[in-house]
């Protein structure tokens, strides 16, 4: 017999007499408890008899019970829901990165709907809509007081149909209405292209095909720039990505790690702790990285941003993100139905939690508001005239036209960097961070 095993025992036997009275004060509480729940489930099954009984109109006994169900789930926390057979067969092809709607992540703050962000070249990303926006009315019906699973029904329709949102934005006296025309979403999880030398991969959701996408686009525009080489770094646009799925932000994550924890969750229980660690090949090949986040990048998104800024893998730039550090289990049900269920929350590699307090990026950058109606300012826009432009001004003979158009090159990609502050100053800073970077590189 094991020593400690041995003394808790004889311990136990010591004072079995006067230990007793408060073994049986908890046993005791453990069975009224159990009354208390039975009690309980009677009272539901007698408001649902009368329900059915005396209430005005005939009610269907499924809506009452799936109603009941979706109550208890949403009464825990804003993401635990339940999924009725349509719901579950929706997100599931919503994972696939193809479905109807409007093309918005929203959840419900106090009672009121709220934009988490407009996905990617969808309806409403081009219809304007923001990270942050309140949704009151949907066609002049009030939200308030609906479920949200209620009021993401009154957002859906036909393809080609036209919905009137009405919306409350900070910074704006009135509220507004915004006139949708519903479309498929077509998700390119994805999109990579090259500024400079800069290879800029836009991450705007977490299904199936986003670390495929990403791998594979890494190693398109390294091959179009001729070799790694030809690269100064990688900026991750995780700006507006409401997240997805846990496994696509692990593999996302690891394409830039080399080792080292990714992620932890931590459940109820210690049975229901895991961990995530990084597996060797880093897809960047060691280039420098930036994350770009806003206070549209939620969970999935966090993971990855917060993996790469505990390892100083990565410089994370932009605004503080959402902050939903939970983990959501969807379990089938009878029926066809199924529970989503908070299980979790997960951890960064630091051990910190964001949920409620995001990620805080390592440099704050704003994204600068445009100026509507603002004309331009003809000393401002007038071009400089230089040297070069004076009539009988001199040649520069001491460069070799090689040099010259090397010098041309050089000029055009910082006119167009100048070009980019303008449409997106965010990214235009991250892609200065890396090329500021590479200048500090020791020469080979």
């Amino acid at each position: 017999m094991n020593v400690s095993k041995w003394m808790a025992a004889a311990a136990g036997i010591a004072v079995g007499v006067a230990a007793t009275p408060y073994v049986a004060g908890p046993l005791v509480a453990q069975q009224s408890n159990t009354n208390s729940v039975y009690q309980q489930l009677d009272l539901f099954g007698d408001i649902f008899e009368r329900i059915r009984r005396d209430y005005v109109e005939e009610v269907d006994d499924g809506d009452l019970i799936e109603s009941a169900i979706d109550g208890m789930l949403t009464s825990l926390d804003p993401h635990s829901s339940y999924l009725s057979p349509d719901d579950a067969a929706d997100m599931r092809v919503q994972t696939r990165g193809e479905f109807g709607g409007l093309g918005i992540e929203v959840t419900q703050e106090e009672g009121f709907v709220k934009v988490v962000t407009p996905m990617d070249d969808t309806p409403a990303f081009n219809a304007g809509i923001q990270p942050g926006d309140f949704i009151t009315h949907v066609d002049g019906t009030g939200l308030l007081g609906l479920t949200l699973d209620e009021a993401v029904e009154l957002m859906r329709g036909p393809v080609g149909s036209d919905i009137v949102i009405t919306v409350v934005r900070e910074g704006e006296a009135e509220p507004f209405d915004v006139t949708i025309t519903r479309d498929t979403i077509k998700l390119t999880a994805v999109r990579d292209r090259t500024v400079g030398k800069t290879v800029v991969l836009r991450v705007s959701t977490f299904n199936d095909q986003t670390y495929p996408n990403l791998r594979d686009g890494i190693a398109q525009q390294v091959a179009d720039a001729g070799g790694i080489e030809n690269i100064d770094g990688f900026v991750v646009d995780l700006r507006n990505n409401p997240g997805g799925l846990l496994d696509q932000a692990i593999l996302v994550s690891d394409a830039f790690l080399e080792k080292g924890e990714i992620v932890s969750t931590r459940g109820r229980t210690e049975g229901d702790s895991e961990r995530w660690n990084a597996k060797p090949d880093d897809l960047a090949q060691g280039k420098p990285v930036v994350v770009l986040i806003n206070g549209g990048s939620a969970s999935a998104s966090e993971i990855v941003a917060g993996a790469l800024q505990d390892h100083h893998r990565a410089v994370v730039v932009g605004t503080r993100s959402f902050g939903k550090g939970s983990v959501q289990s969807v379990m089938p049900l009878p029926g066809g139905g199924a529970m989503r269920l908070t299980t979790a929350r997960y951890y960064t590699p630091s051990g910190r939690s964001i949920q409620a307090l995001g990620i805080s990026p390592d440099i704050v950058v704003e994204q600068p508001p445009r100026p509507i109606g603002e004309q331009a300012d003809e000393e401002t826009e007038r071009p400089n005239r230089t040297e070069a432009d004076l009539r009988g001004s001199l040649d520069n003979d001491s460069l070799s036209e090689e040099e010259r158009n090397q010098i041309e090159a050089e000029r055009t990609a910082a006119e167009e960097a100048a070009e980019l502050r303008e449409e997106d100053y965010q990214l235009a800073y991250a892609i200065d961070i890396l090329k500021g970077l590479n200048v500090l590189q020791p020469a080979d």
